[in-house]
Formats: structure tokens, C-alpha cells, sequence
């Protein structure tokens, strides 16, 4: 099975999440072609989530799974040492006071 290019994926999302008039920003280009994601959505209360792709075995199919919750500052701090790690690191913040994402639309 092909892949979807990351640029375009994080395309195709920003596009969903300007559709259901939430605001998202691309805060660290990774690479164009493999880059991993990695999406934060902040919550109106100053709490914030932060996903990861990854691949359900079970399903056999991709998922997206919340791999931290806690403080916007908090998952900052963890960001910035991811992409000092992987320069091909892609990082999109979508601000949600609810906390709705859309991740399970597009995998």
C-alpha cells in the first residue's frame, strides 16, 4: 500500500479542521515525504493532549492514540525535545476548547 506524503496528510488536515472553523497551526515542518506527526490539541482550560500515529495490529489498520495528557507547558517542554531528536518531525496545534479533534476521520 502506498503511503500518503506527510506534507500532504498535515494539508488534508488543516484543511478538515478550517471546514469546522478550528484553529490550527503547523508549529515544526517536518519532512515533506516521511516526517512523523504528532498533533496537540490545546483545551480551553490550558490543558492540551498530544497524539501519535501509529499502527493497530489488531485492525490492521493506522490509528491515532493520545500518548500524553496534561498541562500545555508541560507538552511543550516534551515537544521541543522531540524535534532537537527528529528534525523530520512534524508538530500541527489545534486549538479545541472541547477537545475534538477530528483524528478519526483521516488516518
Amino acid at each position: 500500500m502506498a503511503r500518503l506524503r506527510s506534507k500532504i496528510w498535515v494539508q488534508a488536515y488543516l484543511k478538515r479542521l478550517e471546514i469546522q472553523n478550528t484553529a490550527a497551526y503547523v508549529t515544526a515542518h517536518g519532512d515533506d515525504h516521511s516526517g512523523a506527526i504528532l498533533i496537540k490539541v490545546i483545551k480551553k482550560d490550558g490543558s492540551a493532549q498530544l497524539y501519535q500515529k501509529t499502527f493497530d495490529l489488531q485492525n490492521n489498520r493506522n490509528a491515532w492514540v493520545k500518548i500524553l495528557e496534561g498541562l500545555d507547558m508541560e507538552i511543550d517542554t516534551l515537544l521541543e525535545k522531540q524535534k532537537v531528536n527528529d528534525p523530520d518531525l512534524w508538530v500541527v496545534e489545534v486549538e479545541s476548547a472541547s477537545g475534538q479533534n477530528y483524528l478519526d476521520e483521516l488516518y
